[in-house]
């Protein structure tokens, strides 16, 4: 609550209403997406996924903006790929696309105005909210299985989540119209089945033949007893985004307030 109040505060003190650097901003990106979570503990950068999306952002003044983000890609992790044996044995894998949407407040370390020939660049953060949708799915005899449904540890989940969203980047100017703009952005979502691995094997018995052949791929007796560790539910997954854009901004000339002189 002391972070939000004071980033309220923040926010306030800064949206100066008569500051001429107003306006709005729309444009496109292109990059990366990378996936953490059960499926790669080491944090490796391995399976970056081609991602893209859409920038909105509003200008408050110099400082501050709304900004809003869409962003689609496609994210995969794979067992096979670790230097864990644990994870070697389990062999699971997946593959998802992801689209969200996000919400921020953009903080400019530098004053920027479009145009200038001196503040034409700042490094910026940004913090908010965003909503995820998310379908991990994997390969098994060559067909694509939609695991959410298969229920591979007895746990229903849906398809959407929310989360926190943040980032930094940096922004400079081509001329007063165009900009291009560098960032990444990590995401944390509130949910542990982006990679539909999270707690523990369940019972085998009470499930069909296509439910135990796609949660247990370790081919190993014993391996996946009832209970025993699946994933890591300490932690959720993570992912997150990276890219270039083109930017367009637009505004509106505001005239000078004339004092009148009353004769």
């Amino acid at each position: 609550m002391k972070f939000t109040g004071a980033l309220l505060f923040f926010f306030l003190f800064y949206i100066n209403p008569i500051s001429a650097q107003k306006g709005w901003e729309i444009g496109g990106y292109l990059g990366g997406m990378q996936y953490f979570g059960d499926l790669n503990t080491g944090y490796g950068l391995k399976d970056i996924g081609l991602s893209g999306g859409i920038v909105y952002r509003k200008n408050f003044n110099e400082r501050v903006c709304l900004q809003s983000m869409f962003n689609i890609g496609r994210v995969k992790a794979s067992d096979a790929d670790s230097h864990n044996s644990f994870e070697q044995q389990r062999n699971l894998s997946f593959q998802s696309w992801i689209m969200d949407i996000g919400v921020h407040l953009e903080f400019n370390f530098f004053p920027y105005f479009h145009g200038d020939k001196e503040f034409y660049y700042t490094p910026y953060a940004f913090l908010g909210v965003a909503g995820t949708r998310y379908n991990p799915k994997t390969e098994l005899d060559g067909q694509n299985h939609t695991l959410r449904t298969i229920m591979t540890e007895g746990v229903k989940y849906g398809q959407f989540t929310a989360g926190l969203s943040f980032g930094v980047g940096f922004k400079w100017d081509i001329n007063r119209k165009w900009s291009f703009n560098a960032f990444i952005s990590p995401k944390l979502p509130w949910t542990d089945y982006l990679d539909d691995v999270s707690t523990v094997y369940p019972n085998m018995q009470s499930m069909d033949e296509l439910s135990v052949a796609l949660s247990d791929r370790s081919g190993i007796p014993g391996f996946a007893e009832e209970g025993g560790q699946r994933g890591n539910s300490n932690n959720n997954d993570k992912y997150t985004v990276f890219g270039i854009s083109l930017m367009r901004y637009f505004s509106r000339l505001e005239c000078p307030k004339v004092s009148r002189i009353r004769g």
